[in-house]
């Protein structure tokens, strides 16, 4: 197993700087191995010297470190995007698919306003392969992505914070949709909601 960096920095930017290539996209999702609720991705590019102390990948950081870098890192980016994909999307295309077309959604809604995009783990299927590059474990050796994952993670948590309101019995303010012991006991006694995922056989819990 790869041993995580726990300080991702701009080296793969810098490389793509030095080639006249501006504006780097980082680009990571949130949510691909939940149960339930959507899977979120998002898009960042910032600026060269934008302040990265602490920034790492989303899952290293508390909850409370995460607003706050959201926070700093929206502020400060040079433009960043969002995309949420629906459940029924998930659930009629598969999770991969949903991925993808998170990943396809975010990079529209910049409009083209970028030179090149570091994408964690595999490429965006149906973009230009010329304009992108995979970085396994991504989101811990790129500052963009570690940004995007942290503003795609803090976006996420938020609605599902605001789903547990409405389906407050499988404990998705604690889970945020993730298979925890409580969520799968939950399922054995409540069945599935409307926003489980269905393509994930999760019959097997009941």
């Amino acid at each position: 197993m790869m041993k995580q960096n726990k300080n991702p920095s701009f080296k793969h930017e810098k490389l793509l700087w030095r080639k006249n290539k501006n504006l780097i996209v980082g680009l990571d999702e949130v949510g691909r191995g939940a149960f339930a609720g959507p899977l979120v991705a998002a898009a960042v590019i910032l600026p060269r010297n934008f302040k990265s102390k602490g920034i790492r990948d989303s899952k290293l950081l508390t909850p409370k470190k995460r607003q706050i870098f959201n926070a700093h890192i929206i502020e400060n980016a040079l433009i960043y995007s969002i995309s949420e994909v629906s459940i029924g999307y998930i659930n009629k295309r598969g999770v991969g698919e949903a991925t993808h077309k998170a990943f396809r959604d975010c990079l529209k809604k910049l409009k083209g306003k970028f030179d090149f995009v570091l994408v964690d783990g595999f490429k965006v299927k149906d973009f230009d392969k010329n304009k992108q590059k995979a970085i396994v474990h991504g989101d811990n050796i790129s500052i963009s992505i570690a940004a995007a994952s942290i503003v795609a993670k803090v976006y996420r948590d938020n609605l599902m914070v605001k789903l547990h309101k409405k389906y407050p019995e499988y404990n998705f303010l604690c889970n945020k949709g993730y298979g925890t012991k409580h969520h799968r006991d939950a399922l054995k006694k409540y069945g599935l909601c409307k926003i489980h995922r269905k393509s994930f056989n999760l019959d097997k819990f009941l």
